[in-house]
């Protein structure tokens, strides 16, 4: 098990070395694992799903108790309940409850309001794959994707999500939307032998993959970490703390200064000096600010998560209002992963045909089930998508693929006449008709 164990330090390149290596160094076969080796496996690797932090409620509640502005008011909640004694009076109860109910106001404010954004590894957990079909002890079954390990083969096809780390193995080139990993618009071709990452989608083909990578060792797993280990400071904690240490030391000062000239010099009784410093500790705090703040704050988290925004920490909502400058790569990791038609720019060449007929043309030539983003746009664009198909029967879809990089809808309409629509890169539509000598005309377009 010594090779399994460099495996699960990530010593060994299986994303890049050949599928034949990826074999010799995962000990497995095309034939798949027995369940006695899954077993084993699991024990070295580890159940393939993300590890959930277990946080006491209570300890994250009074967290919100502990920062210098909260210290400040819990002092003098202390100081009138404790020491507040004397002069034949009780203790300063009003103002312990007051503090008190402050205290608890802003800790539930934020609480709840944290809790409710969500534990964004909890969220991208959600898209992982329940179940998958796996190749175990030489017959296919569905089997729950948490039992998977390096070097189990599973089955992956159209609408499957990955269910790990898998190398492709022979067959044809599968369509993968991986936009929630890697913020690609469009799905991405890949080939046997390429690497598919847990959590995205198949949109097209079905072929055999090796699992690789799983749980926390897939790209998934280490994206997802990322987002749940940030836990650095932010502006605006280093603001709040600047305020509270302020006060402390203000108070501080006050307070020494004002116990000399109470009780040394004035000689006043012990209960009215107390009074004098509780006044003094409760107005040298801006006791409504944590408050305040939370409120804001969950009201920008609320606006933020009705558009579907994951917001980890609440204080993060004021990080991105001072934001100065946004970098982005050119991949659109800040898009909606959603395309539209700009009719403005569509030009139309030939004599006799408008704008409303080439986006006819260019719907029929998509598909109206099982699409993918460009064929959702091009269908949604009609003022009704039932328009792609009506008055007309389909004879033969031609599929999107690498090789011809274009879609055609061969049909027959309402006077018998056959036509074919085709879209696609200019290059693939244009040229291969003129190269079958379908075109008499220089620049005309059979299809």
């Amino acid at each position: 098990m010594g090779g399994l164990e460099e495996i699960r330090n990530e010593a060994v390149d299986l994303e890049n070395i050949p599928i034949e290596e990826v074999f010799e160094q995962l000990k497995c076969t095309r034939q798949g694992l027995t369940s006695d080796e899954g077993a084993q496996r699991v024990e070295i690797f580890g159940l393939n799903k993300l590890e959930e932090k277990k946080e006491s409620k209570v300890l994250k509640f009074l967290g919100f108790m502990w920062n210098p502005l909260s210290w400040v008011m819990e002092m003098a909640a202390i100081m009138a309940i404790a020491l507040a004694n004397g002069g034949g009076k009780p203790p300063d109860w009003q103002d312990f409850v007051g503090i008190i109910v402050l205290l608890v106001i802003n800790s539930t404010i934020s609480f709840i309001e944290e809790n409710n954004a969500g534990n964004a590894a909890a969220a991208l957990m959600a898209n992982l794959a329940p179940k998958t079909k796996v190749l175990r002890d030489g017959r296919w079954g569905e089997q729950e994707a948490s039992i998977l390990v390096p070097g189990d083969i599973v089955s992956i096809k159209l609408g499957d999500i990955v269910p790990a780390d898998a190398r492709l193995l022979e067959g044809d080139p599968l369509k993968i939307d991986q936009s929630g990993l890697t913020g690609e618009s469009l799905p991405v071709t890949k080939n046997p032998g390429d690497e598919v990452f847990s959590g995205s989608t198949c949109k097209q083909g079905e072929i055999e993959a090796v699992v690789i990578a799983t749980g926390v060792h897939t790209f998934f797993g280490k994206a997802a970490h990322l987002v749940d280990s940030t836990n650095q400071v932010g502006h605006f904690q280093q603001v709040l703390t600047a305020i509270g240490n302020f006060c402390i030391v203000s108070i501080a000062v006050g307070i020494v200064i004002e116990i000399i000239v109470m009780f040394p010099i004035q000689r006043r009784k012990y209960r009215a000096g107390i009074e004098n410093l509780l006044v003094l500790l409760i107005g040298g705090i801006p006791i409504a600010m944590p408050t305040v703040l939370s409120v804001t704050m969950a009201i920008g988290s609320h606006k933020l998560s009705q558009q579907g925004a994951i917001t980890k920490r609440m204080t993060a909502i004021e990080e991105l209002a001072g934001m100065d400058v946004l970098c982005s790569d050119k991949t659109g990791t800040l898009t909606l992963n959603k395309l539209s038609v700009d009719k403005n720019l569509v030009e139309v060449f030939a004599k006799g045909v408008d704008k409303e007929h080439v986006l006819l043309l260019a719907a029929r030539a998509s598909r109206v089930e099982n699409q993918d983003a460009i064929d959702a746009c091009m269908v949604g664009m009609l003022a009704d998508p039932k328009e792609a198909r009506a008055g007309i029967r389909e004879v033969h879809f031609l599929p999107f693929n690498p090789t011809d990089k274009r879609t055609a809808l061969t049909y027959i309409d309402a006077e018998g006449n056959w036509h074919r629509a085709s879209k696609g890169a200019p290059e693939q539509v244009y040229y291969p008709v003129q190269l079958q000598g379908g075109c008499e005309e220089k620049g005309a377009l059979c299809d």
